[in-house]
């Protein structure tokens, strides 16, 4: 199987959308992942002239669309709040409405899937049940959505989050059993490091979520499994043993982006050092 490797724009926060895409495809890759938030797309601030010059930009530069990030939410407040569950539920109304643009945005630009947080930080005094009932009810209002735009919604366990391990996001899932719109439209948005900061193997859980997988962010983790994105090569992971695994995963969407926001003062470098370590991997 050949997967393809993208680069997540959130590295490239220093630069317009624009340069990011020519920089992206002199870097050598094939796809992008967009972040849909500043100073990127974010859904208020674009307008159809932006997406069109963004896709004839794509175009012309051979990229193709991998993913879109509607996990960040700065141009609101910061990287998780509004999030899913919050006790308010006017703020948990804004991530909502958040998502359901970034749904639509993603259609125009093409993108397959987009990633979104685990339901998001429990504050002081709400249980996890209550915070799952409120992710669950806000995911269902957008999965409609979804199915008009055919963008898969794709939920990101993150370490210190709602759902950080595979078995919390299995056993969110079951509330959506036998749903039809939840089976074609909500998915998992496999982020291989964060699944080793919280003490889990990545090739055992590729291996967990055969058939399961519907987009893979890539960076490596050092062995202490603080969250800190790493250039992949640079840290403890088994990339060897991985995709071994993932290879046996049935991961037909195909696509891994390399994702590192940690290394905005010099995206260009990491991105090309990346690559080059994971070309390997994927052809």
């Amino acid at each position: 199987m050949t997967f393809r490797l993208a680069f997540a724009s959130n590295a490239m926060k220093r630069y317009s959308l624009d340069d990011a895409i020519d920089l992206v495809a002199d870097a050598g890759y094939q796809g992008m992942e967009i972040l849909l938030d500043i100073p990127h797309a974010f859904p208020p601030n674009v307008k159809d002239d932006d997406v069109k010059r963004w896709r004839e930009k794509l175009d012309a530069r051979g990229l193709a669309v991998s993913n879109c990030n509607s996990f960040m939410l700065y141009g609101i407040e910061g990287c998780h709040r509004p999030s899913w569950c919050e006790r308010d539920p006017e703020r948990r109304k804004l991530r909502v409405e958040h998502t359901r643009d970034c749904l639509h945005l993603a259609a125009k630009l093409g993108a397959p899937t987009i990633s979104t947080e685990p339901g998001g930080p429990i504050d002081e005094g709400v249980t996890r049940e209550q915070a799952a009932d409120w992710f669950e009810e806000g995911i269902r209002s957008v999965l409609p959505d979804a199915a008009e735009a055919g963008v898969r919604l794709c939920i990101e366990p993150e370490p210190d989050l709602l759902i950080e391990k595979a078995g919390q996001y299995e056993e969110f899932m079951q509330r959506f059993a036998g749903d039809e719109l939840a089976e074609k439209w909500l998915g998992l948005n496999f982020d291989v490091g964060h699944f080793y900061c919280v003490g889990e193997d990545p090739a055992a859980n590729a291996a967990r979520f055969k058939g399961k997988i519907h987009h893979i962010q890539i960076e490596d983790i050092a062995a202490d499994r603080v969250h800190f994105h790493l250039v992949p090569g640079d840290g403890a992971i088994d990339f060897d043993e991985f995709f071994k695994q993932l290879r046996q995963a049935d991961y037909d969407n195909g696509w891994i982006t390399v994702e590192l926001y940690t290394f905005e003062h010099k995206a260009v470098e990491v991105a090309q050092r990346a690559r080059e370590f994971l070309l390997p991997y994927v052809s």
